[in-house]
């Protein structure tokens, strides 16, 4: 397959990811401890799909996020913020009635039995969001765009917002799901689990954890994983220290996708680095050496696997967005789909390495340099705070 990834609009006028969902205000606390001991907090914002836009367009790209705030001081706060990184913000809707959701957290890891979360969302601006109030004009408008399943839990309107865009269209762009498993956001039930394996089938990039495969759907291991999700072109299965594997290949979907059948190809592993316009939907994924070949023709996977890198880790939280965001950069440039999820924890390696969900990624010279590392040389990598600044690879790495 061959031809532009989403219409025919100039490159350089065109944004490459449009990112839909829920951002807030989120409180950060100023030391550790349970949330009743915490002190005081600093202010900051989170939102997983105004991360990854937010992470897209600091390494360069042409993002832009929608959502909807309150016509509140923490909508403008948000609004101000995620445009400040150098996101599109020109869609987002501002609710007169309904405030902007806010949120407030503990220090540890997401992971742990002491991590606490306290939500003030339910009814919130977002939550308002429905097929009838979004701009599809800029939905639509990009070669990419990037979904989460947090928004189909957020409202019954949400859910059908994510239904209608995960729906075959003629004109479709590629669209990226990020499954984002939180139990905690959904309505009882087992709503969860069947909406969110619904939603992933229809699109045509999907990221999801291990863990949280488990977690929905009771499935073990990425090939059972990819074995729930035969319709996307790109599955990419996160497994934590492990690293990811990615199944990619040329899959008969449902989907009716943009020019070039961006649908079914999700990138040419053979195309130049550099940014080609026309990188989303042309050729197939596996091109260009990027693992164990499992086959070559229709329905047949490529299967890549990639190892994750030593980090020091100052704060577990906003890694997976910023994995997402390495991913569809890379894609977008049209690199090998080694080097995609290479960029994907090279980018999640510098948010592990600050205290909060967003941060300025490497250079991009600098992350193409350690992303073209040999496998020796990238398994012994080491990464800690302040990596991202140094000019050149070696000055950053410590070897044990």
């Amino acid at each position: 397959m061959s031809g532009p990834a989403a219409g025919t609009a100039d490159a350089a006028t065109t944004t490459d990811v449009v990112c839909l969902g829920e951002s807030m205000v989120t409180f950060l606390p100023s030391q550790p401890g349970r949330l009743a001991d915490v002190p005081s907090f600093g202010r900051g914002i989170g939102g997983a799909e105004s991360n990854v836009a937010c992470a897209l367009a600091a390494a360069g790209h042409r993002a832009a996020w929608v959502g909807r705030v309150g016509a509140d001081g923490f909508g403008d706060h948000l609004v101000e913020t995620i445009a400040s990184y150098g996101v599109d913000t020109s869609a987002v809707r501002r609710d007169p009635v309904r405030p902007t959701g806010i949120y407030f957290r503990t220090a540890t890891d997401r992971g742990t039995d002491t991590h606490e979360v306290a939500y003030y969302r339910a009814g919130s601006a977002a939550s308002a969001m429905s097929p009838d109030n979004v701009p599809y004009e800029d939905l639509l408008a990009g070669r990419i765009l990037h979904l989460s399943g947090i928004t189909a839990a957020l409202s019954a309107d949400c859910l059908a917002l994510l239904r209608d865009l995960t729906a075959p269209r003629p004109g479709r762009p590629l669209v990226s799901f990020d499954v984002n498993h939180r139990p905690h956001l959904w309505r009882g039930g087992d709503a969860d689990a069947s909406v969110l394996l619904e939603l992933a089938r229809r699109a045509d990039l999907v990221f999801v954890g291990e863990d949280e495969a488990e977690e929905a759907w009771g499935i073990v291991g990425a090939e059972a994983i990819r074995a729930a999700l035969p319709e996307p072109a790109v599955v990419v299965v996160k497994r934590g220290s492990a690293g990811a594997t990615v199944f990619s290949g040329l899959r008969p979907g449902p989907r009716s996708s943009n020019a070039g059948g961006a649908g079914n190809a999700v990138g040419a592993g053979s195309s130049g680095a550099g940014g080609a316009g026309n990188a989303v939907g042309a050729g197939s994924l596996g091109a260009g050496g990027a693992g164990n070949a499992a086959g070559g023709a229709e329905g047949a996977d490529t299967v890549t696997l990639v190892p994750a890198l030593r980090v020091d880790v100052v704060a577990a939280v906003g890694a997976g967005d910023a994995f997402a965001a390495g991913f569809l950069s890379a894609t977008l440039r049209g690199l090998p789909v080694r080097e995609r999820v290479r960029h994907g924890h090279l980018m999640a390696a510098a948010v592990l390495t600050v205290p909060g969900d967003l941060t300025d990624p490497p250079a991009r010279d600098h992350a193409d340099r350690l992303a073209a590392l040999d496998d020796d040389a990238w398994g012994r990598l080491r990464l800690g705070p302040g990596w991202t600044a140094a000019d050149r690879a070696p000055e950053e790495v410590r070897t044990p």
